[in-house]
């Protein structure tokens, strides 16, 4: 098996919609929150379902029983059906179970999707499941509550059906960071904000002082700690004042075996500005820590980030 866990040759296309809400309060509910309209923006996003379709071909095999953890518009429990006898979809906002019932109805497999208006951090399928879909995902494992969910829900499954875990869908998680000089010009006013760029990034937009560095790789069939602790350094391969740092999240959606490749979905960048920026040369070293908890807000991920910039010439 091969995972690529290199940045720069993962599809640069992918599209997501990390942005829409911040919710300090830690709710579980993140979903419940977000306006149906963006739900539907979702269901345009071709990259998103493209890839999210061919993982869920892949691994959704003739007759498998499926379980879907924050099903929104139902639309990857219905293309689960197209080969699942069964699948269940739980979906905690009230507005998404009508919206979902609604669509499924329309389409050819749709009898085959049990909609289920409950909590996903709760709920059980009545008899054990092959695979397990769970598109709870924000960049850096931020805001939503994917991982949180995904270890209740195994120790759940284990006590209640022994056995092997169903294969998850994503399978793992990768996730990089990278220092940048990041543009905070907007039409003359300068304002160092938290931006989401979509792949590919204009180079206008900012420039890239070093390569990503991985961080993080998170294997989602075995235990998964939701802390998130990393060290590294990183030596500049051009002149620039750093004064963002980028953070990449690939989600590794399937795993096939027999090419030794996987299929994946590269998410919005999130760049975070930072409180003090410092001018660098090629060859310096920048050091970064990071510390925060899977499924914390952006501003704890802020609150625990340093970087210090050490010049190549104190190094010699």
């Amino acid at each position: 098996m091969t995972v690529n866990t290199t940045f720069e040759q993962a599809d640069q296309s992918e599209e997501h919609y990390p942005h829409l809400h911040e919710d300090e309060a830690g709710t579980h509910f993140l979903g419940q929150f977000i306006p149906l309209h963006y739900h539907h923006n979702m269901l345009k996003d071709d990259n998103r379902m493209r890839n999210f379709k061919a993982a869920i071909e892949h691994v959704v095999f003739d007759g498998a029983k499926v379980l879907e953890l924050g099903g929104g518009t139902g639309v990857l429990s219905c293309m689960a059906a197209a080969k699942a006898s069964k699948v269940w979809c739980v979906e905690f906002n009230p507005d998404l179970v009508a919206e979902s019932r609604r669509f499924l109805k329309l389409n050819p497999n749709g009898h085959k999707v049990e909609v289920i208006h409950a909590n996903a951090f709760e709920y059980l399928p009545p008899e054990p499941v092959d695979v397990v879909i769970c598109e709870m995902i924000h960049v850096a494992m931020l805001r939503e509550k994917q991982v949180e969910m995904i270890e209740a829900f195994k120790q759940r499954y284990l006590q209640h059906f022994g056995g092997a875990l169903p294969v998850f869908i994503p399978e793992a998680v990768i996730m990089a960071v990278q220092p940048l000089q990041q543009c905070y010009d907007f039409f003359g006013y300068h304002a160092p904000i938290i931006q989401f760029q979509r792949p590919p990034v204009s180079p206008a937009e900012c420039t890239e002082l070093a390569a990503p560095s991985v961080y993080s790789t998170l294997d989602l069939s075995q235990p998964t700690s939701r802390t998130i602790q990393w060290q590294g350094s990183f030596i500049l391969t051009q002149d620039g004042t750093v004064n963002a740092l980028r953070f990449i999240t690939k989600n590794i959606l399937a795993i096939v075996h027999e090419q030794a490749s996987t299929i994946d979905w590269l998410i919005d960048y999130l760049v975070l500005p930072l409180g003090s920026s410092v001018h660098g040369k090629t060859g310096d070293v920048l050091h970064v820590s990071l510390n925060y908890m899977a499924g914390g807000s952006i501003r704890s991920l802020e609150q625990n980030l340093r970087a210090t910039l050490v010049s190549s010439n104190a190094l010699i």
